[in-house]
């Protein structure tokens, strides 16, 4: 089924008791963040949170509504989001109709794609218009916007659907782009450098024209789930969502603007961003775990706020994973895969684990019939949209389950030969990547564990590591030898090749590579193939932190050091001294403050429901 509107699908979360009504007043700044981030982490993401006594506002607030693989599902109207993947294959393997019993048979499917295109509704009758504020009744401080971690610059809206058009009006653009709220008319528009967005800013810029705005918050579930999709430049995000749905979108004329916002809106912003201004913006707490950095950023100015009589403010909040954002990628990831295929019809299956937070990390599975076809397709993926981001590829064979991870690692450390399988590139990299040298660009690993085939390096080799079964370090005989070392742990996979996380009290320019090169000198610590350096007050006994760090911190070329086939990678913060020429981010953590607060409201707030 497809819900019309964001109360819809708040109904039916209800019904499936996937929603938690919190009567206990919250305020918006910090709270719902601290609530909202734990119940995230719990198994399979917790529920989802409607707080309805918010300091400051009458409005309530919903989050995490797509904090889970079944809501997600729920949002999108499918039982598994692999049946809209499904759909797509479908329309992309239509082959071209010649006789007229051919034409014949591709009529339910036209029928069906005659109701995917947005239409516009008529009249003043569009739910997101009951209630109209001009000019200067626009007051952005009744809305219950969140200030979602303490070092962030104030509060943002973090789930906007911003629309604009090129500065020719040929081309629609749909994204969700954070917003900092800078007084009670005006935000920051937060879009990145690689966004079309972005691009479209440029444009009005080079023209000197005034560029025209709107954000719509709490569309329709399909809606919302669309403007965060990577679609190719120039393709309607509400088309999609009309697929999805398998009904249009309704949308409806913006009062002071020239532009088009789904009509079952909660809220509509309209303004416009004159490209002449800019503004520091930031920092925030983002998707990383850690504070984008500030920078100078368009000012939207609202020339209106409409909404419901009675509106819901849908957010989010972003920061270590996983959260929200996870479920919603994890969709975009099994949704977009059959057009990825279009272009790389190799692609068995591909996983981004949470860690990688989307653009760290992507194991994928090909069908493999020459050699250097996995670096070929590495190559390609570098090259190709959203995917040119991706920091490290890895490649397997598809036989292989690329979901699990425990079975991709062992294979990593059993059967990789570091001067073969190893692949070195340079390329663009997202903007939140703060692990490189410089800013958007740095270094890419790709690791191919694929069978070697005939002309390959490796073909017809069983050679694998040999396993040392001497006896293991302890953290007293390191420490023995390098005081600066707070902890160990070996990874237990009963494995070819041993892996130690080491965590080391950093003080000094290069001492983590300095203590790399000694560590694997030392004869004692023969045993160790693989040391993972990271920062002393690293929690070694959570996996999950430590690959989270590992695919955060590394520029793989810089930080993965070899010697004598073993291998230890610099986790570690850098420092100017050592090259490093951006500002390395704080890491995301709630104050204490915050957290004793919540802790006592706890109970009352949920009554035993988790």
């Amino acid at each position: 089924m497809y819900y019309s509107s964001l109360r819809k699908f708040i109904e039916r979360l209800e019904i499936e008791n996937e929603l938690i009504r919190i009567q206990e007043k919250v305020s918006p700044v910090l709270e719902i963040a601290e609530i909202t981030d734990r119940i995230s982490k719990q198994p399979d993401g917790g529920k989802a949170l409607l707080f309805e006594n918010v300091e400051g506002s009458s409005i309530p607030v919903l989050i995490n509504a797509f904090g889970s693989e079944k809501r997600m599902n729920m949002a999108l109207g499918v039982y598994d989001v692999e049946e809209i993947a499904k759909r797509i294959e479908q329309y992309l393997k239509i082959p071209p109709p010649i006789t007229m019993l051919d034409k014949a048979k591709l009529l339910p499917m036209l029928l069906e794609a005659a109701k995917f295109p947005p239409k516009l509704v008529k009249g003043n009758k569009a739910p997101c218009q009951e209630v109209v504020h001009l000019n200067d009744k626009v007051n952005l401080d009744q809305i219950p916007i969140l200030q979602c971690w303490p070092s962030d610059a104030g509060r943002f809206i973090t789930f906007p659907i911003v629309i604009n058009r090129s500065a020719d009006r040929k081309v629609k653009n749909v994204g969700l782009y954070r917003m900092q709220i800078y007084d009670s008319k005006t935000t920051g528009m937060h879009w990145h450098i690689h966004k079309d967005g972005a691009h479209f800013f440029h444009e009005y810029r080079k023209q000197g024209k005034i560029m025209e705005v709107a954000v719509a918050i709490g569309a329709d579930p399909a809606s919302c789930y669309s403007a965060s999709a990577p679609l190719p430049y120039g393709i309607d995000e509400f088309l999609l969502a009309g697929f999805i749905r398998k009904q249009s979108v309704p949308l409806v004329k913006c009062k002071t603007v020239d532009l088009e916002v789904p009509s079952d809106s909660e809220f509509v912003l309209e303004g416009f961003i004159d490209p002449s201004e800019m503004r520091l913006e930031g920092p925030f707490g983002d998707h990383t775990g850690y504070y984008s950095q500030d920078g100078d950023y368009p000012v939207f100015h609202i020339t209106a706020i409409t909404h419901r009589k009675d509106p819901i403010y849908l957010t989010t909040i972003v920061g270590k994973p996983p959260q929200e954002d996870f479920y919603l990628g994890r969709a975009t990831e099994r949704i977009f895969l059959p057009l990825l295929r279009t272009q790389l019809p190799e692609i068995v299956d591909m996983d981004m684990p949470v860690e990688g937070v989307f653009h760290n990390c992507v194991i994928v599975s090909l069908n493999k019939s020459y050699p250097m076809q996995s670096r070929r397709l590495m190559s390609a993926l570098w090259g190709l949209g959203q995917m040119s981001f991706v920091k490290t590829i890895i490649t397997v064979d598809p036989t292989i389950d690329v979901h699990n991870y425990e079975e991709v690692v062992k294979l990593i450390l059993n059967q990789v030969d570091f001067d073969r399988d190893l692949f070195f590139s340079e390329g663009v990299l997202d903007v939140l990547n703060h692990a490189s040298d410089n800013m958007l660009y740095g270094s890419k690993l790709g690791i191919d564990l694929t069978t070697k085939v005939e002309g390959e390096p490796g073909f017809g080799e069983s050679k694998n590591p040999d396993k040392n079964m001497s006896t293991l370090a302890t953290l007293n005989e390191v420490k023995n030898h390098f005081p600066e070392v707070q902890n160990i742990k070996y990874l237990d996979l009963n494995t070819q090749r041993s892996v130690m996380y080491i965590a080391l009290n950093k003080t000094l320019p290069h001492q983590a590579t300095e203590f790399i090169e000694a560590f694997f000198r030392e004869p004692k610590f023969a045993t160790v193939n693989i040391a993972i350096v990271l920062e002393g007050n690293v929690n070694l006994e959570d996996n999950s932190i430590v690959m989270w760090k590992l695919f955060n911190n590394i520029d793989p070329k810089r930080d993965l050091h070899f010697y004598e086939n073993r291998l230890g990678i610099d986790v570690t913060q850098k420092l100017k001294e050592e090259g490093y020429q951006q500002r390395w981010p704080e890491e995301i953590e709630m104050s204490e403050e915050i957290k004793n607060r919540v802790n006592s409201k706890w109970d009352t707030m949920f009554n035993k429901q988790v």
